[in-house]
This record gives structure tokens, sequence and C-alpha cells, in this order.
């Protein structure tokens, strides 16, 4: 490890911060949970719909769960996708699958068929556990995948028998949210706790060094793969950020459980870290938002609620503090907002601070960092337009093309080490050697300068990629959708600024067929593309630049 005067960063360190966290307090993950099963039985873990889940209740449904999990014959080391919004239904799905000594492949429910596919068929996952919601979805790319078992979940599962019929009802036949699907033998998520409460439990031993979770992400190349995240890596994440919020979250009163805003979805690496994993190390109240986009229902849930900590996005921030009902909500008691995914403009960071009192904290990471790396100072109150500085036990630099360490004043592409770093691409060797020093630095695609203080600041980007409220977009991946079109001749995928979402999917083609339309190739992105990833802006053109060896210069089109 590098000596402490290295790193020039700890001298903007807070009192109480400490310069490195040790990892090795737990064997594994659910050796943390555990503990807060035990330690905050009686309190509320989870709160939805006016319905709250108490510590007690997750461990039992979780290892009931584990149970059921086993009794399918799966082994220890067996992957197992989640594909759901914010519902209580995760977090036990995802205690029950470590528990049992399997691997969370987390799955982002607004896929389409050939995203989950792809997603199911390179983790190998054998089983699912997924809202009906997306059965529709899952129905139609089973067949291609390894996926034998499947567990289907429902809105209301966790509401009690009257509130969770009557939700059911509404999400089903008044709202209609659920396609029709038929997938003959899955199991509903209530009928699998009942089934694991009665069936024999056993405790693997789990060791710091083993997988739990696939992320998935486009990495470096738009293909998407799954960041390697072992037990350690997820706990030191979880040790790190609470040890960098301690100087702000040590003022809650000792009598008022810490309660956190979980708006941004779980199978997003930041919600699933800093949301999840972070409140039940802390024993805090989590309250979980199944639709961030609909403001008026997150400022309603909510204004029932005393809120510590607030991990968002930027265009969140700025779509509930614009809000007319954003006064409804008692902001006075916001100890800490965490701004990540995407950068936090300053213009929202302002309006939030004017508004709540409490200034947004921005802060970096990535999948493969699970995912925070740097964090600006949290008893900062000005805005600073960087992504702050190196976490506990962190190591950051900027390295030029040939991988060396920049010059002072220099920018360079920001490398990352720590504990919280992945142990590789899954069955990628050739992609993790790719992004991966020999010393152990991960090689983030991002380029950055760093001050004399050791604030870092993102300033371009290697790789050719948008980023969309906070999502990863590869060009590669549209524009090999785009390209299966038979009146699309050739087509090329840019990023455009848009106050909205940061940035937008600007689509150019050129036509092959002069009939093609712009609502053919809009429809056909909507069956294959996510919404994130689907174009904001599409053009069409005669030609596309081009270098001599006739690839397309992205470049040239933006500018």
């Amino acid at each position: 490890m590098m000596q402490s005067s290295e790193r020039i960063w700890l001298s903007s360190y807070p009192a109480g911060v400490p310069a490195d966290i040790d990892a090795s307090i737990y064997p594994s993950l659910v050796a943390l949970m555990e503990e807060s099963f035990q330690k905050h039985a009686s309190k509320t873990a989870y709160s939805f719909m006016g319905k709250d889940m108490s510590f007690a209740q997750t461990d039992r449904s979780s290892q009931a769960f584990a149970a059921y999990l086993q009794s399918l014959g799966l082994v220890k080391g067996d992957r197992v996708a989640i594909m759901m919004p914010n519902v209580p239904q995760y977090p036990v799905a995802v205690a029950g699958i470590l528990r049992a000594g399997f691997v969370v492949v987390n799955v982002n429910p607004l896929y389409t068929p050939r995203e989950l596919e792809h997603q199911l068929k390179d983790s190998g996952a054998k089983a699912i556990v997924i809202i009906e919601n997306f059965a529709n979805t899952l129905e139609k790319c089973l067949e291609a995948t390894s996926v034998k078992h499947i567990v289907l979940c429902a809105m209301g599962d966790q509401l009690g028998w009257l509130k969770g019929t009557l939700v059911n009802y509404v999400v089903r036949n008044v709202k209609k949210l659920v396609p029709s699907f038929n997938l003959p033998t899955a199991v509903r998520f209530n009928s699998a706790i009942a089934i694991g409460s009665a069936a024999p439990f056993s405790k693997p031993i789990l060791q710091a060094d083993e997988v739990a979770v696939l992320q998935y992400t486009g990495g470096t190349t738009g293909v998407s793969k799954g960041a390697v995240l072992l037990h350690r890596n997820l706990i030191a994440n979880v040790l790190q950020s609470e040890a960098w919020n301690q100087p702000v979250m040590a003022k809650v009163p000792a009598n008022e459980q810490p309660t956190g805003v979980c708006a941004l979805p779980l199978y997003h690496i930041f919600a699933f870290t800093v949301g999840m994993m972070l409140s039940m190390r802390t024993g805090g109240k989590l309250i979980l938002i199944p639709n961030p986009r609909d403001i008026p229902a997150v400022l309603k849930e909510l204004s029932k609620h005393r809120i510590h900590s607030f991990p968002a996005v930027n265009t969140l921030f700025n779509g509930l503090a614009n809000h007319p009902d954003f006064n409804t909500v008692d902001w006075s008691h916001l100890k800490v907002s965490v701004g990540g995914g995407t950068a936090v403009q300053s213009s929202v960071a302002k309006l939030w601070v004017d508004k709540t009192g409490c200034p947004i904290c921005e802060g970096y990471g990535l999948s493969e960092t699970s995912p925070s790396a740097s964090c600006n100072v949290v008893t900062d109150t000005a805005y600073t337009g960087t992504i702050g500085i190196p976490l506990p036990s962190t190591f950051m630099k900027l390295l030029d093309d040939d991988g060396n360490e920049t010059a002072p004043g220099q920018s360079g592409e920001i490398a990352i080490k720590g504990p919280q770093v992945m142990a590789g691409y899954w069955q990628r060797p050739d992609e993790t050697a790719k992004v991966m020093t020999l010393d152990g630095y991960f090689k983030s695609g991002d380029i950055g300068t760093v001050d004399a203080r050791g604030y870092f600041k993102i300033v371009d980007r290697k790789k050719d990629m948008i980023l969309v409220s906070g999502f990863n977009v590869y060009p590669t991946e549209i524009e090999e959708v785009v390209a299966q079109l038979a009146g699309v001749m050739e087509c090329a995928c840019i990023g455009m600024a848009d106050d909205q979402t940061g940035e937008a999917v600007k689509l150019v083609i050129v036509k092959k067929d002069p009939n093609l339309s712009e609502a053919a190739v809009r429809a056909h992105c909507k069956e294959n593309l996510t919404g994130y990833k689907q174009p904001k802006v599409i053009e069409f053109r005669a030609d596309l630049p081009k270098t001599p060896v006739g690839k397309i210069l992205r470049r040239e089109l933006r500018g």
C-alpha cells in the first residue's frame, strides 16, 4: 500500500473520517446482514406504500426464501436474477439469494427481451425473481436461456391480504400495468416463502473472496458485461460510505432511527450499496419508492417520514425541487444528499440547498467500483463542481495513454485502486485485462484533472459513452440494433446536451430505402432498447464523416 504522505487528499478529510477502513470485520455480506437482523430486530427495515417491514420480518422471510431456493437443487455459486422495481420483495430476495450461497444478478426491469436474453445467457442464471408486470418480457426470451425456475412477484405481495389484493387489482385491472403472459411453471413469491418456511435450510460457509453480485455494465466497449463484485468489495464500499457520512449522520438524535430514501432503482449499484446495504449496516429505515418518475407520489410518500439521507441523481433532485408540492415534505432533518450517477448541475445544487438547507454532496463511482470511489466532503456547503476526493482506503491517479502517471496539472484517465474495485468481468479475461493495470488500478475511461488538495474533476470521456440520467448508453449497441433495419445503409449515434437528462441520444442515419420513416426507426428502437437508450433526436443524412479507412467519425457529428 502507498504511504499516507502520497494521499494528498487526506488533509481535506473532516475530523472523525478515518484514512482507512477494515473490510475484514465481516467474513461475508451475509454476516453483515445477519448482525443487523439480530441487533435491530424490532426496528423498521423497509417502508413501502404505508406498510412497514421490520428487520426481524426481513430475517425470517429471507431465510425462508433461501431455504426455498436450496430446495430447487441449486448449488453454491449458482446465479439468481432479480428483475423488479423497488418493492420489499427485492431486499428479501437479495438476502435470501446470498444466505443460500448463490449470486445475485441485478436486472433492469425495463429491459426488452433482447437485452434480458443477453444478460440471462451471459450470467448463466438458473432462476429469476421477477415482478409480474415484466413477465411478458421473460416469456419472449425464456427458451433461449438457462433459467429453470421462476418466482413471480406482484406489487401488493407484502402489503397484507386486504391492501395487497386491492393494490394488485388496481395495478392489473385499472392501470393495466401487467401485460398477459404464460409462464406455467412460475411459483408465486408468497408461495415460495411458505414452502421455504417448512423446508430445511443449510447455512453455507461463505468467504470474503466469493462472488456476491454480477452487476452488468457496458464497461468500456458497450457489450454488456458482468462486473464481478465479491462479498469483500461490497462490504468495503458500505463501510467506506458509512465512514464518509459519519460527520453529519452522527448528528441524528440518538432516539431517532436514521431514515433514508431509496428512489433510485435497486438494480442500479448506487441504490444497491449506498441505499439498501448501507441502511442495513446502520440499522436504518429505508423508504422504498417504486416509481421515482411519479414526482407527486414520491413527495406524498416522503411527507409521511422524517428523512435524514437521500441519495439521488441530478434529474430527480431537479424534478422534486421544482415541483409545487415540494414543501409538503419536512426537509429540515435532512443531513446528507448524495448526488451520483451523473454530474450534478450547479443550478440544481443551488436550488436544492436553498430549499432544504442540505447541500448536494456529489460523488463518483462505477459498477466496477461497487460503486463509490470518491465524494465531496459531507460537511462542505459550497458547490465545488468536482467529484470530490477519494474515499478511505481508496487511491486515485491520472494516467496518460501509455499508462504512466501524468505530470502535475495535466489531465489523464482516472484510475482507481481500493478494496471496492471488482475482481474483473464475468468470464471475460480479455476485457478485464484492458481495464486493470499491473499494479491493481481500474482504468475508468473518464478523463480528469486533480488539484493540489486532491479534488478530482471530470473533463472528458475516453470512451464514446453517453450518460443519460446516470445510466451508461453505448453508441455501438444502438448502432448494431438500428443497422438491423432493412432500410438503413449505415448509422451513427452520439450524445447531445439535454436539460432534463444531462445528455440524450442522437441518431444519424443514411438511408438505403428512401421510404424509411422516422416512425419505423422509433418503433424498432422501442422494441429492442430500453427507454433511456432510445434516441431523442433522429436525423437523416446523405452520408457520414469517415476516416480514410472508412471508420465513422462520431466526434465530427458532435461538432
